[in-house]
């Protein structure tokens, strides 16, 4: 690809099977949780599993924050967020008390309201259908929702905001993607969403 990936290591983020969807599409990422490697990047993946204010800590203190706002912000360079990664992206998180995100985008992530029936449960684990806008470019190529793999507790609150790209209902619709300019991320999990999810990465890299 010649561009340098790397996925920023931070201690919360299931890394070893994003490493291996992105093996899996020709490319050889480096896992690195030094500020200066993750602000000279090309294009940065910010995966992550757990708490956002824990994660935010961990972000804010290891200087990866301000390291990934120079990168994304100031350099725009590319970036997708996966799960968490994608909340901590947000202005706001509730979770634990709550905590200001990175900022790359205004919304708060607020947890999953609890179900009036019995028929749903918090978290939301497993494949849900997501549904897209035509001008996506995570999207590309598809032409009708797109099965993909859930596990999380808080969802990105679902606004008008330029850069909504796709929307999942559970329980109620909340935000599933995100894409404007150089900064995309997705709740759901590419990484273990099969061919779908190998699409959508395949996708990101090529923008």
């Amino acid at each position: 690809m010649g561009e340098s990936l790397v996925i920023v290591d931070y201690g919360m983020g299931n890394l070893h099977s994003v490493v291996s969807a992105l093996r899996y599409l020709g490319v050889d990422p480096a896992v690195s949780g030094d500020t200066a490697v993750v602000q000279d990047a090309d294009i940065l993946v910010l995966p992550g599993v757990g708490s956002f204010r824990k994660a935010m800590g961990k972000l804010e203190t290891s200087g990866l924050a301000d390291a990934m706002r120079e990168a994304v912000l100031a350099k725009k360079r590319k970036i997708i967020g996966i799960c968490l990664g994608q909340q901590l992206m947000a202005e706001y998180g509730t979770e634990e008390g709550g905590a200001a995100g990175l900022g790359f985008f205004p919304g708060v992530v607020d947890r999953i309201p609890a179900p009036a029936s019995g028929t749903l449960k918090v978290p939301h684990v497993g494949f849900n259908k997501v549904r897209f806008e035509p001008q996506s470019r995570l999207f590309r190529g598809f032409d009708a929702p797109v099965d993909c793999y859930f596990v999380h507790s808080y969802r990105l609150e679902l606004q008008d905001r330029p850069g909504l790209a796709a929307i999942c209902d559970y329980g109620g619709d909340f935000v599933a993607a995100y894409e404007h300019e150089n900064i995309f991320c997705a709740q759901f999990h590419p990484e273990k969403s099969q061919t779908n999810g190998l699409r959508i990465l395949s996708n990101f890299l090529s923008v």
